[in-house]
């Protein structure tokens, strides 16, 4: 359907917006397609394989065959996972946003372990990150950060991560050595931006204009080119300040108020008629879904599914596909 809408010639009369939702679903199909395809493929010279294993023993054919039979296996899990991600805006680019806790420098130190570790398991699925904000702390780690990341499929897997995320660990920055619990928050929304038309009415916006602060490369503190727009009817609050063009920062700024202020329309539709919610509610302090624990063991552990794993070293690197896969079998989000 999508792949004869695309053919027709009056689809390129179409608003450039609508183009691009179009093409990019036809994309995300024709992918799945290709991947069964090739799954196929190698199912029929696997059975070939042991068909003729059957008439003779070689051991170099074994060897083979069982290399096949390895990567058909990794090839089907990464289809049943897509399949699992079949929600209206799983296929999307993400916007994720940080906020480190109460704590200090404890919870901006670990708000920026987990923007590190998200950067890192984009990094490692071959995803775009773009910062659209970076909030540093006072002494150390960040406030607050904003970025997003483009990839098939990166707001379906990201979702997994809304909530509060835990950590246990020695403080570097306590002399006496002591345990400390750090929380931060993390949000996700959809890049909904050619998706859908979301109406805001300039009339209820408050652009205010300022310097940039914090680290941000040569010349960002030398104009004033961050932007901050308050959406007056909702009180949502966004800014940017990444970039040394105030266009491009009121750009950046505008695609996050839009995603947020369509997740907060979609709540509001959801509460009606559920008046639980889960998977959209907003977080509070104290409902973690996940601890990583560095002292006295190491260990992290998903409190949704009760996955966990001892290498927390390898999950703050960004190994994060095992949780993600078993909150989506587990529909928790």
């Amino acid at each position: 359907m999508l792949q004869k809408r695309s053919g027709d010639e009056a689809f390129w009369t179409l608003p450039q917006q609508e183009r691009t939702v179009v093409l990019k679903d036809l994309q995300v199909i024709t992918d799945l397609v290709a991947e069964w395809g090739k799954f196929r493929s190698g199912l029929e010279e696997l059975e070939s394989g042991l068909a003729l294993c059957a008439e003779e023993e070689d051991p170099g054919l074994v060897a083979e065959l069982t290399e096949i039979s390895a990567q058909l296996e990794k090839r089907l899990a990464d289809i049943e996972l897509k399949n699992l991600l079949n929600g209206e805006h799983d296929s999307k680019d993400a916007i994720v946003m940080i906020h480190s806790g109460a704590g200090g420098t404890e919870s901006a130190d670990w708000a920026a372990m987990l923007f590190r570790m998200y950067q890192r398991w984009a990094e490692n699925h071959n995803y775009a990150v773009t910062v659209l904000d970076h909030q540093p702390g006072e002494e150390a780690g960040i406030r607050s950060a904003t970025f997003e990341v483009a990839g098939p499929y990166a707001f379906g897997k990201l979702k997994t991560e809304v909530g509060v995320h835990r950590l246990v660990r020695i403080s570097p920055y306590d002399a006496n050595k002591r345990r400390h619990t750090s929380f931060a928050s993390v949000f996700v929304y959809p890049d909904i931006e050619d998706a859908i038309e979301v109406e805001i009415n300039p009339s209820d916006l408050r652009i205010d204009i300022f310097r940039s602060s914090g680290p941000g490369g040569q010349g960002v503190n030398t104009t004033d080119s961050a932007i901050r727009i308050t959406h007056l009817p909702t009180g949502i609050v966004v800014q940017s300040q990444n970039e040394r063009s105030q266009l491009k920062n009121k750009s950046q700024a505008m695609k996050v108020l839009k995603a947020r202020i369509y997740d907060l329309k979609k709540q509001e539709q959801d509460a009606e008629k559920d008046k639980i919610n889960a998977t959209k509610q907003r977080v509070a302090w104290g409902s973690q879904i996940r601890s990583y624990v560095l002292h006295p063991y190491q260990l992290v552990k998903d409190h949704r599914t009760d996955h966990e794993t001892g290498q927390a070293n390898k999950v703050l690197d960004g190994d994060l596909d095992p949780f993600m896969e078993a909150a989506l079998l587990q529909k928790v989000v």
